[in-house]
C-alpha cells in the first residue's frame, strides 16, 4: 500500500484550525460500549429458551402444589375409616360410589386401612421431598465450603485424604442403615443419619474441580498481590464452580428419596411425618412402597403398589430434569 504524506503547511490553515482542545470533563474516557451483561439473566435467557423446560416447570409446580398446598385442606388422617372394612382396598370408582362422592379425593382408590390412597401419597410426597431437599442443602453447604478449602490447602488436603480413603471404601448405604439403627427412624435423625457422611463424596468431588483451576493464571495474579484466601475462594473459584453445584444439587434431592425407599425396604424407613407425629398414619413414599409390597400380588389391589410407585417416580423425575437442564444454563458457555 502506498501512502503519502501531506504537507499540512500547503494547506494554509492556521494550528487552531487544523487541532481543536477536546473539552472531556464529562466524557466517559474508558466506556465499554458492549451491552451489559447479568450472569444470572443470562441463566433464565438460556433456561426458558427451550419449550421443554416450561413444561417441566409447569410439572414442577403441579408437584409443589399437591405436595405443600393440597395437604392444608385434605385433612388426611389414615386411621378415619379403619373400623369400616367395607371401605378397604376400593378401587377408584368403587370409592366414590361408597363414599357417595366424585372427588379428587379418591381418585387412586382406598388403601389397606381405608384411607384415601391419593391424599396419603401426597402428604408422603410432602415428607419424602422435604426430607430431601434439607439433606441437600446442608450436604451441598458443607461439602463445597469443605471441598474448596481441601482444594487449596495442602495440609489440609493429606489430612481429609486419609479420611476421605478410610470412610468412601464402605458403602454409604451401610452407614446410614446403622445410624437409623442407632438414633431411631424419626424424621430429623433420619437427616442426620443422610448428612453424617453424606458431604464427603461431594467435598471430594468440589476438591477436584478446585485444583483444576486454582493455578490458573488469573488466580497466580492474585495470590502474588496478596488477596487472602478467602476472598480467592469465594470471589476467583466458587462462583466458576455455579453450573456444577447446581448440577450435583440435581442428582442429590432425587438420591435421597431413593435412599430413603430403599430404606425402607429393608425395614428402616421414617417413622412418621415431619414432627414426628404418628397419630394420624403420616409416612413417607417409601414406607407406602414397602407397605404395599404383598397388594402387589394380591388380584385386584395391585393399585395399591403402583400408584407410589408412579408418583414417586414422576416426582424424582421431574426434580432430576429440571435441575439438570438449570445446571446445563448456568454454564456461562452456553451464554453465548
Amino acid at each position: 500500500m502506498n501512502m503519502e504524506l501531506i504537507d499540512l503547511s500547503n494547506l494554509n490553515m492556521t494550528t487552531e484550525e487544523l487541532f481543536k482542545l477536546e473539552d472531556n470533563s464529562n466524557v466517559i474516557l474508558e466506556e465499554i460500549n458492549a451491552p451489559k451483561y447479568s450472569y444470572w439473566k443470562s441463566v433464565f435467557r438460556v433456561f426458558f429458551s427451550k419449550k421443554i423446560n416450561v413444561v417441566i416447570l409447569i410439572l414442577l409446580a403441579i408437584v409443589l402444589i399437591f405436595t405443600y398446598i393440597y395437604p392444608l385442606f385434605s385433612n388426611y388422617n389414615r386411621f378415619e375409616f379403619l373400623l369400616d372394612n367395607n371401605s378397604k382396598h376400593l378401587y377408584p370408582l368403587n370409592a366414590m360410589k361408597y363414599h357417595n362422592e366424585f372427588s379428587i379425593k379418591w381418585l387412586f382408590g382406598s388403601g389397606s386401612s381405608g384411607e384415601s390412597t391419593f391424599d396419603a401419597l401426597w402428604d408422603g410426597a410432602r415428607v419424602s421431598i422435604t426430607l430431601a431437599v434439607i439433606c441437600a442443602i446442608i450436604n451441598m453447604t458443607i461439602g463445597s465450603i469443605i471441598g474448596a478449602i481441601w482444594g487449596y490447602s495442602k495440609k489440609f488436603d493429606s489430612i481429609m485424604m486419609s479420611i476421605y480413603n478410610v470412610i468412601a471404601n464402605i458403602p454409604y448405604i451401610l452407614y446410614i442403615s446403622v445410624f437409623v439403627l442407632i438414633f431411631s427412624s424419626g424424621f430429623w435423625p433420619f437427616v442426620f443419619a443422610l448428612t453424617l457422611t453424606g458431604w464427603l463424596g461431594i467435598a471430594y468431588f468440589i476438591r477436584t474441580q478446585v485444583i483444576i483451576i486454582r493455578d490458573r493464571e488469573y488466580n497466580l495474579a492474585s495470590r502474588t498481590l496478596g488477596t487472602p484466601i478467602y476472598r480467592l475462594i469465594g470471589k476467583n473459584i466458587m462462583p466458576y464452580l455455579t453450573s456444577i453445584i447446581v448440577t450435583l444439587v440435581a442428582t442429590e434431592i432425587p438420591s435421597y428419596i431413593s435412599y430413603e425407599a430403599f430404606l425402607s425396604y429393608l425395614g428402616l424407613g421414617l417413622n412418621g411425618g415431619i414432627n414426628g407425629d404418628t397419630t394420624k398414619g403420616v409416612t413417607s413414599l417409601g414406607n407406602m412402597i414397602a407397605q404395599a409390597q404383598s397388594a402387589m400380588v394380591t388380584p385386584g389391589w395391585e393399585f395399591e403398589f403402583w400408584a407410589p410407585v408412579l408418583v414417586a417416580s414422576f416426582v424424582t423425575i421431574v426434580l432430576y430434569v429440571v435441575g439438570q437442564n438449570l445446571g446445563d444454563a448456568s454454564d456461562p458457555r452456553t451464554h453465548m
